[in-house]
């Protein structure tokens, strides 16, 4: 099958080369280093699924029609590409592989003509350098769109993926994206402190910010109206326990959270945004929750103090000690 993934970094890089080890014609769209690396030696995949170098085409954009599509730039990017291929992506399905609440919406005003569905990638993957990828914790990726059955391009979607990694077509996907928005509530911290998320989470400093955040970002959610998905060992059960909890009780949760994510370090993909000296999407993290709070009629100050304290870092290129992030949120969690 004729394949293109829009964007070949730790996340497309992994779907890519994966769906090449199973014999898909795959074409990736990369820029700078990371095309040039691509074209010279391929794309290079380690890690939890095993080792394998595919030598895939790449260019800018897609040069040939596509059967089906992959989008997996980072959120804030996802617009411009989907318009740069456009031409190419009227009338099949297109995936868009997006953390935060936007890529799928987006994608779907923009692609009118095409059968747009959402996917969660749960694993996590590293962009160690340019053509090369590690997968350091293996997981599922969910596929679907709406609040109920996920639609037969989901389905289709999930099945061809599935034969490369493991994929699932879901219902609810809408409350699914929401319960990945409070996994990566774990992207955040380590980006500001330079920390691997095991770190940041394990760190007794740390962790109740990170449960703060984590419980106000719940009862946005829950403010405006969401049903949460079950994933990740989270659910609507486990995150409304959160949402009422005591701090001290409800950090049990990043330290689940920390506990799945095995021993290899996981910088998070925040974090590695800003290794490259790139933006990041924080704004569709952290940034999504204050914007839903926002519709909602009330305030998230907590994750509007992390937003700001990531483009603090993003600015000046200087990471935080924890006992500064500390001292800097203190007025807000002591309210």
């Amino acid at each position: 099958m004729r394949i293109g993934v829009i964007g070949a970094g730790a996340i497309g890089g992994t779907i890519a080369a994966l769906l090449d080890r199973v014999g898909h014609l795959v074409e990736v769209t990369a820029r700078g280093e990371q095309l040039a690396a691509i074209r010279d030696g391929g794309l290079r995949l380690d890690g939890g699924w095993g080792a394998h170098t595919a030598r895939v085409a790449v260019a800018e954009t897609l040069q040939a029609t596509p059967e089906l599509v992959f989008v997996c730039t980072k959120a804030q990017d996802a617009g411009a590409a989907i318009r740069a291929n456009a031409a190419l992506l009227g009338g099949i399905t297109v995936v868009v592989v997006q953390n935060g609440l936007a890529g799928l919406r987006e994608a779907q005003e923009l692609l009118p003509d095409s059968e747009c569905v959402g996917a969660l990638a749960l694993y996590a993957a590293s962009y160690l350098s340019p053509g090369r990828v590690s997968v350091t914790t293996t997981a599922n990726t969910y596929l679907g769109a709406g609040d109920g059955a996920p639609p037969p391009a989901a389905v289709d979607a999930a099945r061809i993926l599935d034969a490369a990694m493991p994929a699932f077509a879901i219902d609810n996907f809408t409350g699914a994206q929401w319960t990945k928005l409070m996994v990566n509530q774990i992207n955040a911290l380590p980006a500001i402190t330079d920390l691997s998320a095991q770190e940041a989470l394990g760190d007794r400093r740390l962790r109740p910010i990170m449960t703060a955040s984590l419980q106000e970002a719940t009862r946005v959610g829950y403010a405006r109206g969401v049903r949460f998905g079950s994933i990740q060992g989270l659910d609507d059960r486990i995150l409304r326990v959160v949402a009422h909890a005591p701090r001290w009780a409800a950090q049990a949760v990043p330290l689940l959270m920390k506990r799945r994510m095995g021993a290899t370090p996981n910088p998070g993909s925040t974090l590695q945004s800003i290794r490259r000296g790139q933006l990041t999407e924080i704004d569709y993290l952290n940034g999504a929750v204050v914007d839903e709070a926002r519709r909602a009629g009330i305030g998230a100050p907590i994750n509007a103090a992390i937003t700001e304290l990531v483009h603090e870092v993003e600015r000046s290129g200087t990471f935080l000690l924890p006992d500064e992030v500390v001292e800097r949120m203190r007025p807000l969690l002591a309210g």
